[in-house]
């Protein structure tokens, strides 16, 4: 019985092994952000990714067609990927697009019910990422395809300083 659990917990070690660096190599060759934080369509790809490399690794399916599996999945997101690139209507179909939040300090409140950002989640990245308090002082802010949340501030007007350097002879003006 001793010899047979450790085969199992032997051959279960190795399969991990083996198909930890498969898996980790896949994904540099892809040279994709598939664990990184991307789209939608990168998450799914990573889950079912995960998902295929784990059955391999419990001995649910044989070690090669895991192997297959994975490298099949990693083919064919770079495959998506490409027809993305390519062409301007499959990387929305597939990664999703961006939506307007902000518009010249007003929130735009039926774009941001439809993708499920509430006031108060706004307002807390606008302070997390800019360092404000006021959507007013936002120009543009965008929910991006990434679920990330961009801002571009409105533009400053200059601050205007006159000094007299010397009584009615010269005056500088400095713009901040």
């Amino acid at each position: 019985m001793q010899s047979l659990l450790a085969g199992g917990i032997a051959e279960t070690a190795v399969r991990a092994l083996l198909i930890f660096a498969f898996t980790l190599a896949l994904v540099r060759l892809g040279r994709r952000r598939a664990m990184g934080r991307g789209s939608a369509f990168d998450f799914v790809i990573s889950i079912m990714l995960g998902s295929v490399m784990s059955r391999g690794i419990d001995g649910a399916t044989p070690l090669l067609p895991t192997l297959v599996a994975g490298s099949v999945l990693l083919g064919l997101h770079w495959l998506l990927a490409v027809i993305a690139f390519r062409t301007d209507w499959f990387g929305p179909l597939i990664k999703g697009g961006r939506t307007l939040l902000i518009k010249d300090g007003k929130m735009q409140t039926e774009a941001m019910r439809r993708v499920s950002v509430t006031p108060h989640d706004l307002e807390q990245a606008i302070r997390e990422q800019t360092n404000q308090t006021d959507p007013g002082k936002i120009r543009l802010a965008y929910l991006e395809r990434d679920g990330g949340i961009s801002f571009i501030a409105q533009k400053k007007e200059p601050r205007v300083i006159t000094i007299s350097v010397e009584k009615g002879v010269q005056t500088v003006r400095i713009e901040l």
